[in-house]
């Protein structure tokens, strides 16, 4: 699978790249924890 690869060495490292998966990252935490509060307000604070 692609998630257990080793790192290539001959690939370039790019900038532009790392800076998408954090961007990427952070939306899906905000996502989660807009839901999880979301549950939280309908559930408990009712």
């Amino acid at each position: 699978m692609y998630f257990f690869r080793k790192k290539d060495p001959s690939r370039p490292e790019n900038f532009n790249l790392k800076v998408m998966h954090v961007i990427n990252a952070t939306a899906i935490l905000l996502f989660l924890a807009g839901i999880i509060y979301k549950l939280i307000d309908w559930f408990f604070l009712k």
